[in-house]
């Protein structure tokens, strides 16, 4: 690859690179502002702001969203004539979890073993240092071909939808021919992927009440009725014996036709535990990018250290449903509501409350774009055919783009390869990834440009 010059020059920035993410991984800009501080979220934005003013874009903003967050927008004027592609990344990160379980601290970006460990590096920080890379290996090597808008997002990881509604109020600030979503990644580290499905997905949380307060359990416990109790019925009833998510009225058996997902390897990427059994039925394929997935992702009770002898009056839990394509989230969101009231025990007080929503996304991959980015793929991968593969997870911006801009191409990469663990402790990008996938950019930007694909 290195005789290639825009290969060789990405190769001579990667030191920079590494340097830029590690500044921009220190921000603790987690968008949950009870748990941390706004400044570090808005740090981080201004990071971003000065790099593409850096690099010349101009109109750089920081965009005041609906929901309380800052989006970095900027713009790279091209030749004239030239098509637009917009290109998308968002700083915003998940909670760390348990500083204890990372082996190195998860602000501080660290090099072990070949990776770059700390939270955002592969999700999707290193998103956006991968767009920096590609823009500056086309300059470098006779100019950018296009029209480039960068758009970097402030709260994807929340699903609190302030992009969405910002776009859908300012529909001419994205417009694009093009669009890459910087934010999936490829099936497995080395072999080029391109995400052509998304499933959508709903927050719900589930409050149930019994009491007027809690009660002694010896001297009540056995006829006064459990909230605890009756929460944990009611999560039992979203999964079947299997394991397979069961909400009332929502169809489960969808089958995904394209690249298949071992069990084996599922199970080494996933780090299941020797003698725990996979969930669900079908193919992995099947169940983790065609079908419906629960989760509860978390509870309100008390902790086991410090808990009393009593039977609770109250309980809550924040619920997770991953919505297929074709299926509509906001009817999956009311059957997921009616179920979740529907089966609560004993006459028990419940409320539903939703909390985010994204609808699941679906791409056109035989556009020209598409056929642009497998030509640039062969050659930042040699020998390696370009994939097409689902995930499980969402982007609720991908619809609200295709809404808004029908006719444009929106193609999906990035460094969430299984290895990188996002969203989990010690989460980590490969450099050689990002690497490989900065050149693929650059040579599809230009590829995009020519026609010569």
């Amino acid at each position: 690859m290195s005789s290639n010059p825009v290969a060789a020059t990405v190769a001579s920035l990667m030191p920079r690179a590494k340097e830029e993410l590690t500044e921009l991984v220190a921000f603790k800009s987690v968008a949950d502002f009870g748990q941390f501080p706004r400044e570090e979220s808005e740090g981080a934005a201004r990071w971003i702001a000065g790099a593409l003013t850096a690099e010349g874009f101009e109109d750089v903003a920081l965009l005041d969203t609906p929901d309380g967050t800052q989006s970095v927008y900027g713009r790279l004027p091209g030749p004239e004539g030239a098509k637009t592609v917009l290109l998308y990344a968002h700083y915003d990160v998940q909670p760390p979890l348990d500083d204890s379980g990372w082996t190195t601290p998860p602000f501080e970006l660290t090099e072990r073993d070949g990776r770059w460990y700390g939270r955002g590096t592969a999700d999707c920080k290193g998103g956006f240092i991968m767009h920096l890379l590609a823009l500056r290996a086309l300059k470098a090597n006779g100019g950018v071909p296009v029209h480039v808008k960068v758009i970097v997002e402030g709260s994807e990881e929340q699903g609190t939808g302030g992009l969405e509604r910002y776009a859908e109020e300012h529909p001419d600030l994205l417009t694009a021919d093009t669009i890459v979503i910087g934010d999936a990644g490829n099936f497995r580290a080395g072999l080029p992927t391109v995400t052509s499905t998304l499933r959508g997905m709903t927050l719900v949380r589930v409050r149930i009440d019994t009491l007027e307060g809690n009660l002694h359990s010896g001297q009540f416990g056995g006829a006064a009725p459990d909230a605890l109790a009756a929460l944990v019925r009611v999560l039992d009833s979203l999964r079947a014996e299997d394991g397979t998510t069961t909400v009332d009225g929502l169809a489960g058996d969808s089958a995904w036709d394209g690249l298949q997902y071992a069990d084996e390897q599922f199970r080494e990427d996933a780090k299941v535990l020797d003698g725990v059994e996979l969930i669900g039925s079908g193919t992995v394929a099947d169940r983790i990018w065609a079908r419906p997935a629960v989760t509860v992702l978390g509870i309100d009770c008390p902790p086991v250290i410090g808990a009393t002898p009593s039977v609770q009056a109250s309980a809550r839990a924040l619920v997770s449903l991953r919505v297929p394509p074709g299926v509509d989230a906001a009817e999956a969101t009311a059957l997921l509501r009616a179920h979740l009231e529907s089966h609560t025990p004993w006459g028990a007080r419940v409320s539903t409350e939703q909390i985010g929503q994204g609808q699941a996304f679906r791409a056109d991959t035989t556009s020209p774009a598409y056929r642009a980015m497998a030509d640039a793929m062969a050659v930042a991968y040699p020998g390696q055919e370009m994939s097409y593969a689902g995930q499980g997870g969402s982007i609720p911006l991908c619809n609200t783009l295709a809404s808004l801009y029908p006719k444009a191409e929106i193609l999906l990469i990035g460094l969430s390869e299984p290895e990188a663990q996002i969203h989990a402790v010690n989460e980590s990008v490969s450099p050689d990834e990002l690497e490989r996938l900065s050149v693929a950019e650059a040579l599809f930007l230009r590829n995009l440009a020519s026609g010569a694909h």
